[in-house]
């Protein structure tokens, strides 16, 4: 399936973005069709009949750089806030809620006993008619900000997942969700995980982009005692 592009973004320092009006069985054969080729480069999502594509070229250095960092950041504060309390990342999964929706975010966390678990010759998908949504889900917007804040708020919305970040790169700042009325509301501290504030967030980006992971983990870890 060849799919028309319309360009989104104007700015050539963003990644394209196309649309294409599509009925779930179509997707089914278009996602396919980029399993079978390994296609890494493009992130999709599927929202009301719609595939959008991001064609995002290889990671970016800075992109890939908080990304690793927050994944280490929950990982590491769960483990110290509740070392008894089962902890999966499953960060890049593709999260399908069939017929509705489907995205793949940079951040995909399940805290609790209640997670995907996958067996030998199923989907590598995570199927949310068999599974629980993730407790929290966030993107990494170096170039993706205004999508992130407006198409991928609503999908994760739709699905219903308690929780979503968006971590502003360039601003140094991470944007906060939490779900009331199916809706997501901005906040400053986070409900899934207490304790974390965007105020510390936002410092442990900086700290992270200046002297590394090991520094930015330890500074963050400080601000929560």
């Amino acid at each position: 399936m060849t799919i028309a592009i319309e360009r989104i973004q104007t700015d050539n320092s963003l990644p394209l973005m196309t649309k294409q009006a599509m009925t779930w069985a179509e997707y089914e054969q278009w996602r396919d069709d980029r399993d079978a080729v390994g296609d890494k480069q493009l992130q999709w999502f599927f929202d009301r009949d719609c595939l959008w594509v991001r064609d995002m070229g290889w990671e970016g250095f800075v992109h890939a750089q908080v990304k690793d960092l927050f994944i280490m950041l929950l990982l590491t504060f769960w483990l110290s806030h509740d070392p008894q309390q089962k902890t999966y990342s499953m960060s890049g999964g593709l999260l399908e809620k069939t017929g509705l929706q489907a995205a793949a975010p940079d951040m995909i966390l399940y805290l609790g006993d209640e997670h995907p678990v996958w067996k030998e010759g199923e989907t590598r998908r995570i199927d949310l008619d068999r599974w629980p949504v993730p407790s929290l889900v966030g993107e990494i917007a170096d170039t993706t900000l205004a999508s992130d804040l407006h198409e991928m708020k609503q999908i994760y919305a739709a699905m219903g997942i308690p929780e979503y970040w968006v971590v502003d790169v360039q601003g140094r700042r991470v944007l906060m969700f939490c779900l009331e009325s199916k809706q997501y509301v901005q906040v400053a501290v986070s409900a899934v995980m207490p304790g974390i504030t965007v105020e510390a967030l936002g410092g442990t980006i900086d700290r992270c982009l200046r002297d590394g992971h090991g520094a930015a983990v330890a500074w963050f870890l400080g601000t929560i005692v």
